[in-house]
């Protein structure tokens, strides 16, 4: 087996996994003559981009791999190879490398992968004519013989036809596979897109970002089960190049092979309507999520705007409570202002004001030495003296005591006839004139309920009932426009 220094890169791919469809060889003889030159010609197909290091060789026929040629020649890339157009293109072998025995050969051709993309029909090196030797056979023989020839040519021209129209739906399916990538890649795409707006709404709405999720995920699937069906359809073309391969060999029926291939298109066109019935679905789909996400937006407005309104009513509210405060500071003042005046005029009459509720003094204290029909002594005992030596009758003294706004006179009644020490009975409300002997009466206890359960303005000194609490914040927001 002759080489050249350089080897070609080849493969251990059965015969069994090539595509022969993608280069065709053209003008291929029955024979050559040994002892000359030969030349090669051939086709590429409409979606085949030859390489640098692709080569075609000559194979003994029967190989089974491509590390069994037997010489092989670089093939020369075209001048155009974007150019789509069919073009034949050649190479030519040299004599000195060519077999010298009479088997069958055939050119392969095959990529830099070592995978054989094309192979011609069989071929022997060969005398063209042998007139020196007679041949003697009988009249029915050489008529058999050439009705045989007939028979075969007829084959053989069927065989070509048929593999043209073959390679013609090849060309078909591969445009029609590509197509489908082109489209899944869009699909693709618009899928990626989906994906980015999912992530940005993603930190607003929670409650959507599961429904797009939903979505996202059927939009995987249905990406899942297109690269599913592409891969179908890549081992369906596989499947159509392996019947190619045998109808080039001859092994298989040609009648019930096109019969095959007639229902694996009605298959195809199926799919097809199917793809673009999913096609549709995605499309709703996505305009169902472009609603959602308006919806969304308005939603994320009305939001907005209403945490708006609570802003505005929380700054109102501490205004409010401002005003509160300092209200509760001044009256805070004038009840220590009037705790005072209560305890100077009480240290004036000569009382103490913690003692007051429950002490009374006896009559050998200050000016009640004096007059002893005084309980608490003369008040006046700096500025006039009293004169009156002594009660006949019973009198009574109310001591003024601030009870909530209230008045309240504690009466003591005493007889000095019998020479006893004036005692402590009983009190009177000055307001509603009832005697009552705790220390506040229930007169001022319904005032003191009635007032914890009512609402005063710090401005205006309005009241409202507790259940109108809104009413009176907004009642004393008004105040501070």
């Amino acid at each position: 087996m002759e080489k050249t220094i350089e080897d070609p890169p080849t493969s251990a791919v059965l015969l069994d996994r090539c595509h022969f469809s993608q280069v065709i060889f053209n003008s291929v003889e029955k024979f050559y003559v040994p002892g000359g030159d030969i030349t090669c010609y051939y086709t590429f197909a409409e979606h085949f981009i030859p390489r640098r290091k692709d080569w075609i060789g000559i194979f003994r026929v029967g190989w089974k791999t491509t590390r069994e040629y037997y010489t092989f020649m670089w093939v020369a890339l075209p001048s155009d190879i974007n150019n789509k157009s069919a073009k034949q293109q050649e190479v030519q072998f040299k004599a000195y490398y060519l077999p010298k025995d009479d088997e069958y050969y055939q050119f392969c051709y095959v990529d830099q992968d070592g995978v054989v993309r094309g192979a011609s029909i069989p071929f022997q090196f060969r005398p063209e004519s042998e007139e020196d030797i007679l041949v003697v056979t009988t009249k029915g023989k050489v008529e058999e013989i050439e009705q045989h020839n007939e028979e075969l040519c007829k084959e053989n021209q069927e065989l070509k036809d048929s593999c043209a129209s073959l390679q013609k739906q090849n060309s078909s399916m591969q445009a029609e596979l590509q197509r489908k990538q082109e489209e899944l890649e869009t699909l693709q795409s618009i899928n990626k897109k989906l994906e980015q707006k999912v992530k940005e709404q993603k930190t607003c709405w929670e409650t959507e970002l599961l429904q797009l999720k939903e979505h996202n995920q059927k939009v995987s699937s249905e990406n899942e089960k297109m690269g599913i069906r592409v891969d179908q359809l890549q081992a369906q073309l596989s499947t159509q190049e392996k019947e190619m391969e045998k109808l080039v060999q001859g092994d298989q029926d040609k009648a019930e092979q096109l019969e095959h291939l007639k229902k694996e298109n009605d298959q195809l066109f199926f799919s097809l309507t199917e793809q673009r019935e999913q096609q549709k679905k995605l499309q709703q789909i996505v305009e169902d999520m472009k609603q959602k996400e308006t919806t969304a937006a308005k939603k994320q407005q009305e939001l907005m705007d209403e945490n708006f309104d609570l802003s505005r009513r929380l700054s109102e509210n501490k205004i409010i409570c401002d005003v509160l405060q300092r209200e509760k500071e001044r009256m805070e003042r004038e009840n220590d202002l009037l705790k005072k005046e209560n305890s100077r005029l009480l240290s004036y009459m000569g009382l103490d004001f913690d003692s007051l509720p429950c002490q009374v003094p006896t009559s050998d204290q200050g000016g009640a030495g004096q007059n002893p029909g005084l309980v608490y002594g003369n008040p006046y005992s700096g500025i006039q003296e009293s004169s009156a030596p002594s009660l006949k009758k019973e009198k009574k003294m109310s001591l003024p005591a601030p009870i909530h706004g209230r008045t309240i006179g504690r009466v003591v009644h005493f007889d000095n006839s019998r020479g006893q020490t004036p005692k402590l009975s009983i009190k009177k409300c000055f307001t509603c004139k009832s005697d009552f002997a705790d220390e506040i009466c229930d007169h001022t206890l319904e005032q003191q309920q009635m007032q914890t359960l009512c609402l005063n303005c710090p401005i205006c000194d309005k009241t409202f009932p507790a259940r109108e609490k809104q009413i009176f914040e907004d009642h004393v927001f008004c105040h501070s426009l």
